[in-house]
């Protein structure tokens, strides 16, 4: 039987693949196009992206998060697509690295998000890591594919062929 740990580095892998390989898709040239005046710029957006693997590590190293007293604001947004890969894929490195020794248990362990120190949820940490870290990723980089199909960016295959590629 496969321990919980493994099944979530399977995940992990997947969607940290699939993510990737729709970054290395951004037009540079686009970078400061937005679809609508309230939405994020192109570059943002694939800044944010870069930046959520971040919250893996945060998460499994420490007990948890207070949105007002931790948060250091937005990273200044990347300009290349190859500071926006370099910094996912050192994100995405650092998270693999402090989840491969973890057990079973250390991911039971609570992780607490609180807001001016108002609890907000406790959850085990292997919940945290899927929602903040996997479920945030997989939503973003849909939002990414509306933004490059936008840009007439062919759309790699992620879970299955695209109208521009089979797998």
């Amino acid at each position: 039987m496969a321990l919980i740990r493994d099944v979530l580095l399977s995940e992990f892998d997947h969607e940290i693949a699939a993510t990737r390989r729709l970054l290395q898709r951004l037009p540079e040239a686009a970078f400061g196009w937005k679809p609508h005046e309230r939405s994020m710029s192109l570059g943002a957006l694939a800044t944010h992206l870069s930046q959520i693997p971040h919250w893996g590590t945060a998460i499994l190293e420490r007990e948890g998060y207070d949105e007002i007293l931790d948060h250091k604001g937005p990273a200044p947004e990347k300009h290349t697509v190859a500071d926006v890969l370099a910094a996912f894929d050192a994100h995405a490195a650092e998270v693999r690295r402090v989840l491969l020794p973890l057990t079973e248990a250390q991911l039971a362990e609570p992780w607490t998000y609180r807001r001016g120190g108002q609890l907000i949820m406790s959850v085990p940490k292997l919940g945290a890591l899927r929602r903040f870290l996997l479920n945030h990723l997989v939503h973003h980089r849909g939002q990414l594919t509306v933004y490059l199909r936008l840009q007439n960016v062919p759309l790699p295959p992620l879970y299955g062929p695209t109208a521009d590629e089979t797998m």
